[in-house]
């Protein structure tokens, strides 16, 4: 008789591959019955999928390189400079230019007047993300997610706020001390 491949269940996705730094995770099913005289051959017996951990092995927060920018319109960032005026907490920021790599379906599919602004992530696009009080850390006098001490070239994460279905990765270019993107390019650091 014709004998198709018999395999298991899936096994639980295991955890990230490494700690710190974009790569993945495993799950597993073995072969039960092996097909025989011709029979449906057995299908793939292992599957990947995206996995970031932000934590060591030791139990330590990885670098803040790795942590998603997140961002939002630099509309935004214009009522916040009005506050920290009047707070009397005007110190300067700084923008950071990227390249955007990938974007995930999610920033063109909201139809919120709120994420109108995430129709303007399109993969391939120099985008400036400016960090300002009181997103910038006093201590660092850094934005977190902001690629300062990240590789040449490595593909840092982002989120946009208010849309988790928008997101993805950008390669960092260069940090400006003036910011001087067209607007619907300008973002901000949360």
């Amino acid at each position: 008789p014709v004998i198709p491949c018999l395999v298991s269940q899936w096994s639980v996705w295991s955890g990230c591959a490494e700690p710190c730094k974009t790569t993945y995770r495993v799950r597993r099913r073995h072969i039960i019955q092996e097909p025989r005289n011709g029979g449906e051959p057995c299908p793939p017996l292992e599957e990947r999928a995206g996995c970031v951990e932000y934590w060591t092995w030791q139990g330590t927060e990885c670098k803040q390189s790795l942590i998603p920018a997140l961002i939002t319109t630099g509309g935004f960032g214009k009522a916040r400079k009005k506050r920290a005026a009047a707070d009397g907490n005007d110190r300067a920021g700084y923008c950071v230019e990227f390249q955007l790599v990938a974007v995930t379906p999610g920033c063109s599919q909201s139809h919120h007047s709120y994420t109108h602004w995430m129709q303007y992530l399109r993969e391939g696009h120099t985008v400036c993300v400016e960090c300002q009080h009181p997103a910038l850390n006093s201590r660092s006098q850094h934005c977190y997610g902001d690629g300062s001490g990240s590789k040449k070239n490595q593909l840092l994460h982002w989120q946009a706020v208010g849309n988790p279905q928008c997101k993805g990765t950008w390669k960092r270019i260069r940090q400006l001390d003036t910011c001087s993107c067209p607007s619907v390019h300008s973002f901000l650091f949360i």
